[in-house]
C-alpha cells in the first residue's frame, strides 16, 4: 500500500475519532442541561409560598402523615372548630380530613409508624385544659380514643424520639399562672404514660425539636404572664435536663422545628418575624432571613428539609392569616 493511501486511511481515522468525541462531549452536555433544568438549584436561606388554608385558623396543632400536612382544630376568629385541613406539598393542594371527635385547640401532634396522635388543648380558649388523647388512622380515616395523659393542659409540644412521643410543658389554665415544666412520655405500642424528669423551666407555646437524640426546648410562655428565652436540652437516654444558651430574643408561640443539627425558630410574640436557629454542637444561635409575614399561634410542621409555618395571628391579637410560609435553611 501506498504511503499516500496510509495517509489518507489516518486522516479518515483520525476525523471518526474526533467525531465521536466531540459527540460524546455534546452529549455529555446536553444530559448536564438536562439535569439542571429538571433539578434546580436549592436557594438556601430563603423563603417560598404555599397555597393558602382554605380556612384560616390560629391556634392549631400539625404534623406529617404520609408526606402531607395535617392541621388540626384551631380558632377562627369566632369559635374553636374541629376542622382536618390536610396540605399536600407535592401538588400544593388543600383537602380535608375526617374531623376531630371534638373542637379543639393549641394541641399537641406527633406521627409515628404512620398513625396521628394529638394529646390535650383546649375547647374553650385555654379556660379548661382536656388530657384526652385520640389517634388517627389513615388506613380505616377514623379517630380513636387512646390512654389519656396523667396531666391535662394545653400548648404543650410533642416531639418524637424512637417511636417514644415526649409531651413537654404546657398550661393548665389561662391565667397566666397555669404554665407547667411537666414531661410525660408516651409509648404508642404498648399504649402507656410515664412520668419523666421535668424542665428546669415551667413554660408553654414553645419552639422544641430533636437534634440528633436529644430533644431542645426553648422560649416559652412563663408562669406570671411573660415570656422567657430559657432554652434546655434533654437526654432521653439519662432523663436529664441541662441548661442551653439562652434565645437572645425572648418569646412565646413561634412557628419552630428541627432540622438536621439545628432548631429552628420563627416569629412569636413580639417578634413576628424573627427568624433564628439554634446549633446544638455549638451551643450557639443564629439570626436569619426573617419571614415575610408576622406570625404567631401559627400551625408548624417539617417536610423534607423545610419549615412550614401555617395560618395564625398576624400578630398579637390578630388578624387570623391564611398564610402558607416556607423556610428552606
Amino acid at each position: 500500500m501506498s504511503q499516500g493511501k496510509i495517509r489518507s486511511i489516518c486522516s479518515i481515522f483520525t476525523l471518526v475519532v474526533l467525531a465521536l468525541v466531540l459527540a460524546g462531549t455534546l452529549t455529555a452536555a446536553a444530559q448536564t442541561e438536562s439535569v439542571g433544568k429538571q433539578v434546580p438549584a436549592v436557594k438556601h436561606n430563603t423563603w417560598t409560598s404555599g397555597a393558602a388554608m382554605p380556612t384560616p385558623l390560629a391556634f392549631s396543632t400539625a404534623a406529617v402523615l404520609k408526606n402531607e400536612i395535617y392541621a388540626v382544630g384551631g380558632y377562627d376568629g369566632t369559635e374553636w372548630v374541629a376542622d382536618v385541613q390536610i396540605y399536600n406539598p407535592a401538588t400544593n393542594t388543600w383537602s380535608t380530613g375526617p374531623s376531630y371527635p371534638t373542637v379543639i385547640g393549641s394541641a399537641s401532634a406527633a406521627v409515628v409508624k404512620n398513625v396521628l396522635y394529638v394529646f390535650g388543648g383546649s375547647s374553650d380558649g385555654g379556660n379548661t385544659a382536656t388530657n384526652a388523647v385520640w389517634a388517627y388512622n389513615p388506613k380505616t380515616k377514623s379517630w380513636a380514643a387512646m390512654t389519656a395523659m396523667p396531666t391535662a393542659r394545653f400548648s404543650a409540644e410533642a416531639v418524637v424520639e424512637k417511636n417514644i412521643i415526649y409531651v413537654l410543658g404546657g398550661g393548665s389554665n389561662a391565667s397566666g399562672n397555669g404554665n407547667l415544666a411537666t414531661v410525660e412520655s408516651y409509648n404508642p405500642a404498648t399504649n402507656t404514660w410515664t412520668e419523666e424528669a421535668p424542665m428546669l423551666v415551667a413554660k408553654s407555646q414553645s419552639a422544641a425539636g430533636l437534634i440528633g437524640t436529644t430533644i431542645v426546648v426553648a422560649d416559652g410562655g412563663t408562669n406570671g404572664g411573660g415570656s422567657t428565652g430559657d432554652n434546655e436540652a434533654y437526654d432521653t437516654a439519662t432523663n436529664t435536663w441541662k441548661t442551653l444558651t439562652a434565645d437572645p430574643a425572648s418569646r412565646y408561640a413561634p412557628c419552630h422545628g428541627s432540622i438536621g443539627p439545628k432548631l429552628y425558630d420563627v416569629g412569636g410574640l413580639f417578634n413576628y418575624t424573627l427568624n433564628e436557629s439554634f446549633q446544638l454542637s455549638k451551643n450557639k444561635w443564629t439570626t436569619l432571613a426573617p419571614a415575610p409575614q408576622g406570625n404567631i399561634f401559627s400551625a408548624s410542621a417539617v417536610f423534607k428539609g423545610q419549615l412550614y409555618c401555617i395560618g395564625g395571628w398576624a400578630s398579637n391579637g390578630g388578624p387570623i392569616i391564611n398564610n402558607v410560609q416556607i423556610y428552606q435553611p
